[in-house]
Order: C-alpha cells, then sequence, then structure tokens
C-alpha cells in the first residue's frame, strides 16, 4: 500500500517512535490522526503540519476515546487505511522488591495499556477498515503494532512490560490470519534501544552504556529508523503476521 492519500491513525503519535512516524507518512502525502494523552505534545505536532494532521487527546485503554479517532478518521478524512500503535509505557519493578512484593495493579496497569490498549485500537480501526475499497492488490488496511526486544529478552524487573510486549508478538499472526481474509495486513515491529523521551530523561552515562550494548551499529536507534521500516511494511504486500527485531543485534542482558 502507498501511503500517499491514505489516512493513517497513530496512537502515542505525539512523541518518540509515534512521532517520527507522523512526520513520515505525512512527508509521504498521507494524512494523520494522532490518539495521545500528551496534550501539548499532541497539539503541537498537529499544529506543525497543519492540516495533514489531526490531534486527539485520548486513552488508548477506553473505547470512547479510540472510537472518537475512528470516527474522525472516517468521518472527516476518507477512513482509516493504516493503523501504527506506538503507545505504550515503561516498567522496572521486580516481582519481590526489597520491601515485600509487587503490588498486582502495577502490573494489571502495565498489561492494560501497553497489550489491551494495543488491541483496542486494533479492533476498532480493523471494523472501519473492513469498508474501505481494496486496492488493485485487494488490500484495504495496514496495521503495524510496537512490540519490544523485552518480548524475548527480559530483563529483571521487566516482568510486566516483558509479559505486555510478548503478548503484542502473540497475537499477530492470528490476527493477521483473521485479517486475511477482509486484506488488512498485520505486522509487529520489536525495536532495541532507542532515543526516545524515555531514555532522553536518563543520565548521559545511562544512555551511552546502553548504546554501547548494540553490537552494530554501537548506538542507540533514531525514531526515524522505526518510521522508515514501518514506511516500508506499508508498501510491501508480503509482510505479513511476522514480529521484524529492529535492534542492532543486541540481546539484553538479565540485568
Amino acid at each position: 500500500m502507498q501511503l500517499s492519500g491514505r489516512t493513517i491513525l497513530i496512537t502515542g503519535g505525539a512523541s518518540g517512535l509515534g512521532g517520527a512516524t507522523v512526520d513520515m507518512v505525512v512527508a509521504q502525502g498521507a494524512r494523520a490522526v494522532v490518539i495521545d494523552l500528551n496534550d501539548d505534545a499532541g497539539s503541537a505536532k498537529e499544529a506543525a503540519h497543519g492540516g495533514a494532521v489531526r490531534f486527539v487527546k485520548g486513552d488508548v485503554t477506553l473505547e470512547a476515546d479510540v472510537q472518537r479517532a475512528v470516527a474522525l478518521a472516517v468521518g472527516e478524512l476518507g477512513g482509516i487505511h493504516g493503523l501504527v500503535n506506538a503507545a505504550g509505557i515503561p516498567a522496572a519493578e521486580r516481582v519481590l522488591p526489597k520491601d515485600g512484593v509487587q503490588p498486582l495493579q502495577h502490573f494489571e496497569r502495565i498489561i492494560r495499556v501497553n497489550l489491551i490498549g494495543t488491541f483496542n485500537a486494533i479492533r476498532l480501526a480493523a471494523a472501519a477498515m473492513a469498508s474501505n475499497a481494496p486496492t488493485a492488490g485487494g488490500e484495504r488496511g495496514v496495521i503495524v503494532n510496537t512490540a519490544s526486544v523485552a518480548a524475548f529478552d527480559g530483563q529483571i524487573g521487566q516482568a510486566a512490560y516483558s509479559a505486555s510486549k510478548g503478548g503484542i508478538v502473540a497475537m499477530t499472526l492470528p490476527i493477521a490470519r483473521e485479517f486475511a481474509r477482509m486484506g488488512v495486513r498485520v505486522m509487529t515491529i520489536a525495536p532495541g534501544t532507542f532515543e526516545t523521551p524515555l531514555l532522553g530523561a536518563l543520565p548521559e552515562a545511562a544512555r551511552q552504556s546502553l548504546a554501547q550494548q548494540v553490537p552494530f551499529p554501537p548506538r542507540l536507534g533514531r525514531p526515524e529508523e522505526f518510521a522508515a521500516l514501518v514506511r516500508h511494511i506499508f508498501e510491501n504486500e508480503m509482510l505479513n503476521g511476522e514480529v521484524i527485531r529492529l535492534d542492532g543485534a543486541i540481546r539484553m542482558a538479565p540485568k
């Protein structure tokens, strides 16, 4: 699917990997609907791209919020042709910390935002994609999810985060198989360590330490490199039901 003239829903599109994806799709002649909780960053992203970007302040775990973004895309921008799930939150907490036991609600929150939020956006966006006119190849839409290398080699303290991202990995193939009948492809990217607002808050020494763990290139990933892979997934019809690690060959140590 070529992006030009399409409308793409991007969760977590106000900054980071999602923000770079918004910039990419607009540069390719597409429109973007951004759903994010960061009002200031989302409004700034909308203003930076003029009428090509519409911002909806919302929580991906809430059906009503995601449905508002879908309705805007369908009602005002001609439909939804793609979904990029980039919203998510980190977690670093041992199951048995020194002061007791990890509260169950901490685990539940990570699962709810990262995994259930992703599924919520998938189901609502795909329902709208089903009514799209197919391309010459029979495509009606493309969905790209964001997992993490933590789904495969999570570190100590990442039980909740790894479980949430592992769930995204695990549901990629069954959803791709189900959506094949209507011509909607489903892919997942599992990034390694990337330059995002989260890592930007770390001390420089910590950031350098993370960068040096990447075999090659020995640096943190750039959000535009994530966006470039998203573009390729949209344009390559044979990519479906698969998870791609984008990590410079890093394999995370236990801690």
